[in-house]
């Protein structure tokens, strides 16, 4: 984003664009709200899209680009990654980036162990118990993969507005999540993506990752001391595809911003089709542009890790987007990985999630009264 921007301000004399971090953990459960009140653009998750709608600190973005480019936008979507950014019929903001959790894994220490990259639950299972795997299994994360096993079993979540999952489809989903972290190293409780995905490239002690967001900065040669690595995740040992949660992010103008139709044109400079495959890509950026994730030059420049997970992210699972999400996305965050800590009957987890949910929605519909 700074090498767009600063690209941008060259092309627009007069304007400098500046960015400021933060943390992946704020990025997934910070107020958006807060963050529009400083800033005139923002880069959000898209489950913020709902309150930040509802409390009107963002431009729909549909009002300050034309048809003929959100059109485009949606015809190089990868998975559901633009869509994921509309609520209530408005646009909020335009995917840059599209990731969801995939397979990874270190080619010599497969080998070296003479293992097979696992199809199926049961051969994932079998890995495991040769210390070959872990996954990312902070608060967040160990929610995602709830919803991901809970979608995998049959079940989509939240299907119903008073729930996130029926008792016997969540019951399942959770005993499977802790049977395969029983088999990972405990260190993987306080590991993000990002850690689980350094700890596969730069040492010896774990071969293969069954699902964690994907980065294919890792892929790159020379990025990382080893190059990894992806793929498409396991199925059950009947033949079910897991389906992952969707993730990425995109790009949003705060309703504060003093300089809306430049920092339109900005939006569109940075999430073009041709800004993605290019610039965006060549300054170590992910492409939320699906024209990006089939090009061969891209491919070829970070080990093929579009065109080998891009199935991937087109059957990933949508979080909700309803105003009062965030709120019970960390709660729930935190209760599943407690249960995964302190061990919890599975049924009681899956009880206090569903009351946590109605909770969240009721409060913030009291709240609008």
């Amino acid at each position: 984003m700074v090498a767009t921007g600063q690209r941008f301000a060259e092309l627009h004399p007069g304007f400098e664009i500046q960015w400021e971090t933060r943390s992946l953990q704020e990025f997934a459960d910070g107020s958006v709200a807060q963050l529009a009140r400083r800033y005139d653009l923002v880069v959000i998750d898209h489950p913020s899209t709902g309150q930040a709608a509802e409390e009107e600190v963002l431009l729909p973005i549909d009002e300050w680009v034309s048809e003929e480019f959100l059109d485009m936008q949606g015809a190089n979507s990868v998975g559901c990654s633009h869509s994921s950014y509309e609520y209530a019929g408005r646009q909020c903001a335009l995917a840059i980036d599209a990731a969801a959790p995939i397979s990874g894994w270190r080619p010599d220490l497969m080998k070296r162990a003479r293992a097979a990259i696992p199809q199926t639950w049961s051969e994932l299972l079998d890995l495991g118990r040769r210390s070959l795997v872990t996954i990312p299994a902070t608060p967040i994360d160990t929610l995602t993969h709830f919803y991901m096993f809970c979608a995998c079993l049959g079940e989509d979540p939240f299907l119903a507005e008073e729930r996130v999952v029926s008792k016997e489809i969540g019951t399942q989903a959770l005993a499977m999540l802790r049977q395969l972290i029983s088999l990972c190293d405990s260190d993987c409780l306080q590991r993000n993506p990002i850690a689980t995905w350094e700890i596969l490239a730069t040492t010896d002690t774990v071969a293969y990752c069954p699902f964690a967001y994907g980065y294919s900065n890792y892929s790159r040669p020379g990025f990382s001391a080893h190059q990894l690595e992806t793929g498409d995740l396991i199925t059950t040992d009947d033949g079910r595809a897991f389906r992952s949660t969707l993730g990425g992010a995109g790009i949003a103008i705060s309703t504060n911003c003093r300089h809306k139709e430049i920092a339109a044109e900005y939006v569109q400079f940075v999430t073009n089709p041709q800004c993605q495959r290019t610039l965006y890509f060549d300054s170590g950026g992910q492409p939320g542009s699906r024209a990006a994730w089939l090009d061969d030059e891209v491919n070829r420049r970070c080990n093929e890790f579009f065109k080998s997970t891009l199935v991937t992210l087109d059957r990933a699972y949508v979080r909700p987007r309803f105003n009062g999400y965030l709120d019970f996305q960390e709660s729930a965050a935190e209760l599943v990985h407690h249960y995964l800590v302190a061990g919890l009957r599975e049924k009681d987890v899956v009880t206090e999630l569903n009351n946590r949910l109605r909770e969240a929605r009721f409060e913030k519909r009291r709240g609008a009264l």
